[in-house]
């Protein structure tokens, strides 16, 4: 085997954009070179965000041929795979937790390929190396733990061939699209009650005399993005939740992002009141962000579900992914997904202590997913659990 060399980047600034991009997959716009830099050139990651970047590169030589975004982190916050309590255990015991590395594209709950290896030949040989560089890192960084958020299945699977690595399953709700001709389609498979609650709140969020569009590639228009930023920023003040992105980053999606932007807007009288943003990739769209002005009926399911939901049965896409959480999604016709990532720990008793913690954490989050189907609103044996 080659020896390989590695290397922690600050930021993503000073490599060529080709560079990264080479490794990147089909389906996840999130893992784009032109993403991850948005967000540090927004100032949307900095010290004081309390998301460091430490991206790890490996060279065979001069040439790049796995990546991973890293991240230093002082808090837990922005992530979705919720370690607080970890966090208090440790410093229960006398063990400093933070700072942590994670990996994963900051704020943005959506499963891709965060192990960045160009498909080939030397993929498994390279994606192993990547593994032990990050163990690497870990020990020589000093820090606690190591987190790897929103893998795919297969890179699971290679991360956990080391045992230092710990799986963890976690939940949310996506739809999947078995190739329904029509949006008719899709609530032909539904259970009569979810029919009609869908075609009632449609009808009623298409009532209320907006005008709803959907929008995308050079169809978004500066004012749409930067509006769409404000509406975000609103939502996350009404709710109590942090913002973490900055306005920046909105002016700077529309010159950098609009190829992967799905914006579906509601305006009255030419202004835009609400608005969702989503992304695309190959066959999957990933919902990300909501806001609107006033509470409207309906309104947010009809901008962040069912337009979606008929966008991806349109185009032939094979998944909607609506973000985090959220059991209410399930009537709309999103089921239960498992999530994997993997978690890595410097300390010994750390790591014996939280290995017991996610094989009860496993069965309670099977059982948690055997009592969501049971509110199926498919029809009985139309559809099942995405593993």
């Amino acid at each position: 085997m080659n020896a390989h060399s590695s290397q922690l980047l600050r930021s993503l600034s000073v490599l060529p954009r080709g560079e990264w991009n080479a490794l990147v997959g089909k389906v996840d716009p999130f893992a784009e070179y032109d993403f991850l830099a948005c967000l540090e050139d927004s100032g949307s990651l900095d010290e004081e965000s309390g998301w460091q970047p430490n991206h790890l590169l490996l060279r065979d030589g001069s040439e790049l041929i796995a990546a991973l975004p890293l991240y230093k982190k002082e808090h837990s916050y922005g992530e979705y795979i919720f370690d607080f309590a970890w966090a208090d255990a440790a410093y229960r015991a006398g063990l400093p937790y933070y700072p942590k590395l994670v990996a994963m594209v900051p704020f943005t709950p959506a499963t891709g390929k965060r192990l960045l290896v160009a498909e080939g030949e030397l993929y498994g040989e390279r994606v192993r190396a990547l593994r032990d560089a990050l163990l690497e890192t870990l020990d020589e960084s000093g820090l606690s733990s190591l987190h790897l958020n929103f893998l795919t299945e297969p890179e699971r699977d290679v991360l956990i061939e080391d045992p230092r690595f710990l799986p963890r399953e976690t939940l949310q709700f996506h739809f999947t699209n078995p190739g329904y001709g029509s949006f008719d389609d899709f609530l032909g498979e539904l259970r009569s009650s979810a029919r009609k609650q869908i075609r009632r709140e449609r009808r009623e969020a298409n009532s209320l005399g907006l005008e709803i569009e959907l929008l995308e590639g050079d169809a978004i228009g500066r004012q749409d993005l930067l509006t769409m930023g404000e509406l975000y920023r609103l939502t996350c003040l009404r709710k109590g939740s942090y913002p973490y992105l900055e306005p920046r980053f909105f002016e700077l999606a529309y010159e950098r992002l609009r190829p992967w932007i799905v914006l579906v807007v509601a305006r009255q009288q030419e202004q835009v009141i609400a608005a969702s943003i989503s992304f695309k990739k190959g066959a999957h769209l990933y919902g990300r962000y909501w806001g609107a002005y006033e509470e409207l009926p309906h309104l947010h399911f009809e901008l962040c579900y069912y337009r979606l939901i008929e966008y991806a049965i349109t185009y032939g896409l094979t998944r909607v992914e609506a973000g985090a959480q959220g059991p209410h999604k399930i009537k709309r016709g999103f089921l239960p997904s498992t999530i994997h990532s993997v978690h890595a720990f410097a300390h010994p008793g750390l790591h014996s202590g939280i290995a017991e913690y996610l094989v009860r954490e496993r069965d309670a989050n099977a059982r948690q997913i055997e009592a969501a189907m049971r509110h199926s609103p498919f029809r009985t044996g139309v559809r099942s659990v995405e593993r």
